[in-house]
């Protein structure tokens, strides 16, 4: 979509923001039931799993045509903060 103004593209990127935090509070959901399942921190930290979703993170951006080194960046810290919010979870539902 070509915007007109620069107010329409801020417009834009608000609404694009508005979806994206709406997604990040549904993943928190799925991330804070998944520390149920876990059996252990090593279980939780699952650097395996973490590899794993990186690789489909950039193959996705460059199928949509995004930067992948960005997308990666947005994900190692979104990953990384969702580990310490279910190291949390994991750690208050084992006591």
């Amino acid at each position: 979509m070509k915007c007109s103004s620069l107010e329409e593209v801020r417009e834009n990127i608000d609404r694009i923001d508005d979806s994206i935090i709406r997604l990040i509070a549904e993943r928190a959901e799925y991330v804070r039931q998944a520390a149920l399942f876990k059996k252990d921190e090593d279980g939780v930290k699952a650097p395996d799993r973490v590899k794993a979703v990186l690789q489909k993170v950039r193959e996705k951006a460059e199928k949509y045509g995004a930067p992948a080194d960005i997308a990666e960046t947005v994900y190692r810290n979104m990953i990384a903060g969702f580990i310490g919010m279910e190291l949390d979870n994991f750690k208050n539902n084992k006591r």
